[in-house]
């Protein structure tokens, strides 16, 4: 029987670490949504630079953090895990609190919700089935950009709203597509594909 190729194009080194750098970046990219929401409902406009600073920083984090994690060579079992939960539960507080002031749809926010639930769902399957967790792969971190640009061209662009429109359905497309990418993916490798 021929090896199978490892579907993420090459092996990856990953450590059962802990206490990284990277993890620590992934982490703090939760902490920012509390002032984010704080400041903004305390006076959106006297805190709005530290407010944009705050989402910036969540957004340069999600690349810092994978950047970091390879640069330092410590790509983890816990940091393919954090960074994804980070994105996940950034992304839904911010998008729950932009739905609760009525500037986002909630039709939009369950998509994203339930379409996570299921990418969750079967990252758990994969670790239960091969003992490790799948990376995320890119069409994801695309994803998690558009629906960013969107959030803030709604929360910081307010009456760009023919922008609002764009963004709001070409990130529910690439949502979709991401997920079809996610699902083939989790078929290959519960069918025994190597992964990192």
């Amino acid at each position: 029987m021929r090896e199978a190729a490892n579907i993420d194009g090459k092996k990856v080194l990953v450590k059962d670490d802990i206490f990284t750098w990277s993890n620590l970046i992934s982490f703090s990219r939760v902490l920012v949504v509390i002032p984010i929401i704080y400041l903004h409902l305390e006076d959106e406009e006297r805190f709005r630079n530290i407010i944009i600073a705050l989402v910036a920083y969540g957004a340069i984090s999600d690349y810092l953090d994978g950047l970091v994690a390879r640069w330092r060579n410590e790509i983890s079992e816990l940091g393919k895990v954090l960074d994804p939960v980070a994105d996940k539960l950034m992304a839904f507080f911010l998008f729950l609190y932009t739905v609760m002031i009525g500037w986002i749809p909630v039709w939009y926010f369950v998509i994203g919700v339930i379409r996570d639930l299921l990418i969750m769902a079967g990252s758990a399957q994969i670790k239960k089935r091969r003992g490790k967790v799948a990376m995320s792969i890119m069409s994801g971190k695309i994803s998690v950009n558009i629906m960013a640009i969107y959030w803030i061209s709604v929360f910081f662009f307010r009456d760009a709203t023919d922008l609002h429109t764009f963004l709001l359905y070409t990130s529910v497309a690439v949502m979709v597509y991401s997920f079809i990418e996610y699902a083939i993916r989790h078929k290959r490798i519960i069918d025994g594909a190597d992964f990192n």
